[in-house]
């Protein structure tokens, strides 16, 4: 599995979401990333969707990577949503979404956020990634899989 570098706290990460579509998508990553980290969720929303506007960030495969940058932050945090249905998200495949990874990045900082957007990618680009974020019984087990943990990975 590959390990996410960006910070993604635990609570940041739901496993079986309702969302009926993107828009619901939406507002759950800012409202999750207000509670988490802080962020105004009013003013991530509006990155989120002004994002969208410039073209659809589902990825394929059943996987979308919603991003933004904001000001007020020093290095990329995730959000991770599995759906418990999938729905439409404009991916490039015209496919259902059902793993969603939002990447919020600082502003200043353009090296960073595409580290960090390549760095999901690859992630969902791998099928048994994949598969193994569709198996993953709850958010502890979604986060185990996905967070970097220097101790546990040097044993």
């Amino acid at each position: 599995m590959i390990r996410i570098s960006t910070r993604l706290d635990e609570a940041a990460i739901v496993a079986n979401g309702r969302c009926a579509d993107k828009a619901a998508i939406l507002k759950q990553i800012a409202s999750l990333a207000a509670k988490c980290y802080g962020l105004d969720a009013t003013r991530l929303l509006e990155g989120l969707e002004e994002r969208e506007r410039l073209g659809a960030t589902g990825f394929g495969g059943g996987t979308a990577i919603p991003h933004c940058k904001y000001d007020a932050i020093e290095r990329p945090l995730g959000i991770f949503l599995r759906l418990e249905r999938a729905v439409d998200f404009g991916a490039v495949d015209d496919g259902q979404v059902d793993l969603v990874f939002a990447l919020i990045s600082p502003a200043h900082d353009g090296a960073a956020h595409l580290r960090a957007l390549a760095e999901v990618s690859r992630m969902f680009r791998d099928e048994r990634s994949c598969a193994q974020l569709r198996g993953a019984a709850d958010s502890s087990a979604l986060y185990a899989l996905m967070s970097y943990d220097e101790e546990r990975d040097a044993a």
